[in-house]
């Protein structure tokens, strides 16, 4: 199943999905079925002007971002918490060492931040090598690094380094803590990812309190024309059609409760 929803991906993502309507078009056309040929010209067209045009992307992702809203303050105390992987470039780290962050940084940062307002806390690293080849280290073993730089001691971390998706992060998750005997923990992810993440988590059966970090929208985006920033427009929308797809695909195979969890 992880590597069917990493070739479903390669398809669905949306400057994919146009490229392969627009070959698809082109034989069409060149059997001479000139009418499905433009039919499908012109869906693809329209999703590429949607995508780069459009602030449809940052409308789904900004209700991805709404439905757990962050807490207005610092928890009072705080036992442990759960940060879910994805926010190295595990195949830079691995070939260079070092720390090299990527977009959704704010999940290590964040943790670092709670790590050193609440000093007993416990930080659960839940991530291993999430790629189709599996030859790069995951973030779990990188985070020990971007703590460590810190001062923060070895410790205080529990790695959970054999999930690839955030499924496994899940169950994978639910094991570390029973042997660690923690329970009631943050859940540390970006906001857009927490619907899913915190559907999983409770299909685990783990309690855990929502805590989203790396917003990408203001939350006020309205639908629009928007020709200024087609580049940030497009990965916009591939994160939240990837986003609500996987919603739709974990509800259809039982793997959350809800398509759209909420708190």
């Amino acid at each position: 199943m992880f590597v069917l929803s990493k070739l479903v991906w390669m398809v669905a993502q949306p400057l994919s999905l146009v490229f392969l309507l627009g070959c698809v078009a082109w034989l069409l056309g060149v059997l001479s079925w000139r009418r499905s040929a433009a039919g499908l010209l012109a869906t693809a067209l329209l999703v590429l002007f949607a995508t780069l045009y459009t602030t449809l992307g940052a409308f789904l992702l900004q209700t991805l971002e709404a439905r757990f809203p962050r807490p207005s303050s610092d928890p009072a105390a705080l036992s442990c918490m759960i940060v879910l992987g994805g926010a190295f470039e595990t195949e830079v780290t691995t070939a260079r060492g070092g720390i090299e962050l990527n977009q959704s940084a704010d999940r290590f940062v964040e943790a670092l931040r709670l790590a050193l307002l609440h000093p007993q806390a416990k930080i659960l690293v839940s991530g291993g090598d999430g790629s189709l080849s599996g030859a790069y280290e995951g973030d779990a073993a990188a985070s020990q690094r971007f703590f460590g730089a810190f001062g923060l001691s070895q410790d205080r971390l529990v790695m959970e380094t054999t999930s690839r998706n955030t499924d496994e992060n899940a169950k994978n998750s639910r094991q570390v803590l029973a042997d660690n005997g923690l329970t009631d923990c943050l859940l540390i992810t970006s906001a857009f990812h927490m619907p899913r993440s915190v559907g999983l988590f409770r299909k685990a059966g783990l309690a855990v309190t929502p805590w989203p970090t790396d917003f990408r929208t203001t939350g006020k985006a309205t639908l629009a024309l928007d020709f200024t920033q087609p580049t940030l427009n497009a990965q916009h929308m591939a994160t939240a059609t990837r986003e609500w797809l996987g919603l739709v695909a974990y509800w259809a195979l039982g793997r959350i409760d809800a398509v759209f969890p909420a708190p």
